[in-house]
């Protein structure tokens, strides 16, 4: 029997989610629910689902959900995702949440607290890691193909003219850098970051954050709303003592280079997953997946705990830059 599921907040992202979940075979889409009327409306109409305009309407209606989407956005696209994960966490219904998980960092705690507590599944859409070529990259990690890992440095830009809060670049954007990173060299110990605004800004739309990890590694992230262009808007490279990787824009291109050898051996388009759009539907498919196979709360995919911990990395790196010290975390 197919996964009864919901989205909540129907603009462009979540519309893409009740895409996917209409497509999959393992999932049927009951619910829209957005506080814009006309835009629950219309996607009611489209996706032949029932409409409501709040989640506490949505949960008094008795519906059945199996899970639900969260795509709301507001301040720094994460602002609004509090109240209606709250509620639905505390009715028991499993969560994907779109990032950043929040922009508050103790509203994101307090989801996650929640979502262990009562034992429920609750992902955030870190969508960069779920690609073919990624998951090809983190076999190469696990099996030992790089050997010992000694650094990752990391790129994340795209052209952002959007002036609201001073770390709206930062909590935004960076959330998918930051999971990147973690997903390949594990947790962070230490950071510091150096911040500037471009030409005509308001905001700090350009960084540099280096990183000190717990099992010994060091990297960077260099991120910026003021670069982006045609190619190249997100590259990460591993570094090891056998070899090194090089994944670009997540899903097109992958280069392994061994450390004696001139040789290369490089995928393009691994698995098939030729652009960015495309992740969605690998990300949101893994956890319909997870789903089904009755996954325990504290075994999800690209989880909730993920998310807060490449958010407590953004406040740490925020931190540094304000005070000029090294942050611990």
């Amino acid at each position: 029997m197919a996964l009864k599921v919901g989205v909540v907040g129907v603009g462009n992202i979540g519309t893409i989610h009740a895409e996917v979940y209409k497509k999959n075979p393992k999932t049927e889409l009951v619910a829209v629910c957005d506080i814009i009327k006309e835009r629950a409306d219309a996607a009611a109409e489209k996706f032949g689902a029932r409409a409501f305009y709040s989640v506490r309407e949505m949960l008094a209606s008795g519906i059945h959900l199996d899970a639900c989407s969260m795509a709301t956005r507001g301040e720094e696209n994460g602002g609004d995702h509090f109240t209606p994960t709250m509620e639905l966490l505390e009715a028991g219904i499993p969560v994907l949440g779109e990032k950043p998980i929040s922009n508050n960092v103790e509203e994101g705690r307090k989801m996650v607290e929640l979502a262990e507590k009562k034992k429920i599944p609750y992902a955030i859409n870190l969508n960069h890691r779920f690609t073919p070529a990624a998951k090809l990259a983190k076999q190469w990690v696990t099996e030992g193909r790089l050997g010992k890992l000694h650094m990752i440095n990391m790129r994340m830009w795209i052209n952002n003219p959007v002036e609201t809060s001073p770390w709206f670049h930062m909590r935004a954007l960076h959330p998918h850098s930051f999971d990147v990173i973690r997903y390949f060299a594990g947790d962070v110990k230490k950071v510091a970051a150096f911040m500037m605004k471009g030409e005509g800004r308001s905001i700090w739309s350009n960084a540099q954050v280096l990183l000190h990890f717990e099992n010994g590694m060091i990297g960077h992230l260099v991120g910026s709303y003021d670069a982006g262009g045609s190619y190249g808007l997100e590259q990460c490279e591993v570094v090891g003592s056998k070899g090194r990787f090089v994944l670009v824009d997540a899903c097109e291109h992958l280069t392994f280079y061994s450390r004696n050898s001139i040789e290369t051996e490089t995928y393009s388009y691994v698995g098939g997953m030729r652009s960015f759009s495309e992740t969605f539907n690998s990300r949101i498919s893994d956890w319909i997946d997870q789903l089904e196979a009755g996954v325990k709360y504290d075994e999800v995919n690209g989880s909730g705990r993920d998310a807060l911990k490449a958010q407590y990395i953004i406040e740490a790196a925020i931190e540094s830059f304000r005070t000029g010290k090294i942050v611990e975390l």
